[in-house]
């Protein structure tokens, strides 16, 4: 590649997993110069790790130094947008309207995705033409509305320009100790030749549970108390005499967690047996007494090292509003992984 840095956009930027899997694969080479990001605690974190301001704007004022910082795509202008090379976009799952039985390529696959956030990185890349588009989205968009809905997405892109691919990878499969699967979409303009691109391999370093956890002893407020735990077995046995699966589970320290996602349930289904020397004495209100069994949810900075971000990266905020900002993020050594293969077609072309 040539020494000109790309220039990158971020929008749903999360807390920067995206941004920080291109800047690991690009180095030097690739400068962020616009970020979109809608909740307010999670620009919060984002602020944290990257020299942006911590609260969203509205428009360019004084406190927004470059690279902007918006809160509402939707409201910003494409033309407002500094010039880029590489869209960054792990945009939300909206259920797009597909009205019609009528799905061949000659439909306005754009008209379709109008009124999805979608349709905010269709006007913005349709406006710049950037060199590449990246999209990251939740395995279940591969099958949402039989499969129609991917086709929607690929089909807008290459009415605007662009060769697509897209795959299905798992998190386990790149370096992590956590079972995720997710949709990448990466979309070339077309007068980038990108018939070598290939999604990575897997690189399965063999990181289990065991390998991802904070230094002993751990606070005891991460431990169950022995009322709450009996009370997450009555849920789980009544969902078993149903037939279901549902219901916490302990998972096994030479294993992987299973998809770390927010909401209760992506951390009761991610606890662990910690025998190691910890605190039986609560420091925050609970029924009972801390748990015998020594079964504890993970922390933070666990769930944070399940997504690949090191432990320089900063968790400002309260755990509540990590656990769902991490759970909503992505895991930087896949994207790290594809960025790279992305950038070896690029340089193929300079």
């Amino acid at each position: 590649m040539s020494s000109k840095t790309l220039k990158t956009i971020d929008l749903f930027a999360g807390i920067g997993g995206i941004r920080m899997g291109f800047e690991r694969a690009f180095g030097d080479n690739v400068e962020t110069v616009f970020a979109s990001e809608f909740d307010e605690h999670a620009v919060k974190t984002y602020a944290a790790n990257f020299d942006t301001p911590a609260v969203p704007c509205s428009s360019k004022e004084p406190m927004c130094t470059a690279p902007y910082v918006y809160g509402d795509i939707t409201q910003v202008s494409a033309e407002d947008i500094p010039a880029f090379d590489i869209c960054l976009a792990g945009f939300p799952c909206q259920a797009f309207s597909i009205a019609g039985s009528k799905m061949g390529f000659e439909d306005n696959f754009k008209g379709r995705s109008r009124g999805t956030l979608f349709f905010d990185v269709l006007r913005i890349c349709e406006r710049h033409k950037p060199r590449v588009i990246f999209c990251e989205n939740v395995k279940g968009l591969v099958m949402h509305d039989k499969g129609r809905t991917l086709k929607v997405i690929r089909g807008a892109l290459e009415q605007i320009g662009y060769t697509v691919y897209d795959a299905v990878l798992n998190s386990k499969d790149y370096g992590v100790a956590q079972n995720r699967e997710r949709i990448y979409i990466v979309a070339f303009r077309n007068d980038v030749d990108s018939s070598s691109f290939r999604f990575p391999e897997p690189t399965d370093a063999g990181v289990v549970l065991a390998d991802i956890l904070e230094d002993a002893p751990v606070p005891s407020r991460y431990y169950l108390s022995d009322t709450y735990l009996a009370t997450l077995e009555r849920h789980k046995q009544r969902h078993r005499s149903r037939g279901n699966g549902f219901g916490y589970m302990v998972r096994p320290l030479d294993g992987k967690s299973g998809a770390i996602v927010c909401g209760g349930m992506g951390r009761e289904r991610n606890l662990i047996a910690d025998h190691r020397e910890h605190s039986m004495v609560p420091t925050t209100a609970i029924k009972g007494k801390i748990n015998d069994a020594d079964i504890r949810k993970l922390t933070p900075r666990e769930w944070a090292r399940l997504q690949g971000f090191p432990d320089s990266y900063k968790l400002p905020l309260s755990d509540t509003h990590l656990y769902k900002q991490l759970g909503n993020s992505v895991t930087v050594p896949v994207i790290e992984a594809i960025a790279r293969e992305v950038r070896a077609v690029l340089e193929a072309q300079d």
